[in-house]
């Protein structure tokens, strides 16, 4: 996902940055309102950081001579919403550009689209779509979480293929190449994020299920019955 230096042709990296600004704008009024609001959500927020840091830093080889790695904003998208996650991802992908010689400046804009606002929102509208439903809070977690992971990757497979249309073919031919490059190992890698950030969730729930009340992720009917589940779950294995 973190396209290097140099990789895209300055014409689309300009594109990419008047596509990204908007949301990073927006994000920063949202962000400053809700810190006037109340700091408490501070701790979650920087919880929520360091996972898009940590996971999005870990770059895994790829069998087809690429490289993967998790995005880890799913958590973020579902507490924070879209604009705060792409306001997060855009300062972990600069950091990391600046730092870790992962991405790039002309090419931040291009990683934010796919990171910090494609995934955030393709993951925010599985989240929308079954938050008043009956589906668990922790599938909805994990479904929301492995979706952002495989659109990000899906944004950066057309991105690389808008700039390099393949000849016969054209754009859709090198998007495909693109994605199966990608496919080999994202897959897997966005289920096991999936089942990791549902994890850290549950913990979440545990300790400050106040907060996430407040913030109207879930209704307090829904997280008191996880909550309940988890405790009938926990006396049958003790009577065992």
């Amino acid at each position: 996902m973190h396209i290097m230096e140099g990789f895209l042709p300055w014409q689309w990296c300009i594109v990419w940055w008047l596509v990204a600004v908007p949301f990073i704008v927006l994000g920063i009024i949202e962000l400053r309102s809700m810190m006037r609001k109340d700091r408490e959500y501070l701790p979650l927020l920087g919880v929520c950081g360091a996972f898009i840091f940590i996971l999005s830093a870990l770059k895994l080889p790829s069998v087809t001579g690429s490289s993967s790695h998790p995005t880890g904003t799913g958590l973020s998208t579902i507490c924070f919403g879209v604009f705060i996650t792409s306001v997060i991802g855009a300062i972990v992908l600069l950091f990391q550009a600046l730092l870790l010689a992962h991405g790039g400046i002309s090419t931040l804009g291009a990683n934010m689209v796919s990171m910090a606002i494609g995934g955030p929102l393709a993951g925010y509208a599985i989240y929308r779509l079954l938050k008043n439903t009956s589906v668990n809070i922790y599938i909805t977690v994990f479904t929301v979480t492995a979706v952002a992971d495989l659109i990000t990757y899906v944004i950066t497979s057309f991105q690389l293929a808008l700039a390099y249309p393949a000849q016969i073919g054209g754009v859709m031919t090198s998007f495909a190449a693109f994605f199966a490059i990608f496919a080999v190992t994202q897959i897997p890698l966005a289920i096991v994020e999936g089942c990791v950030l549902a994890l850290v969730f549950k913990y979440i729930v545990q300790i400050k299920p106040e907060i996430i009340e407040k913030l109207n992720v879930f209704s307090h009917e829904q997280i008191a019955k996880a909550r309940m589940t988890e405790g009938s779950v926990a006396s049958s294995e003790v009577r065992s």
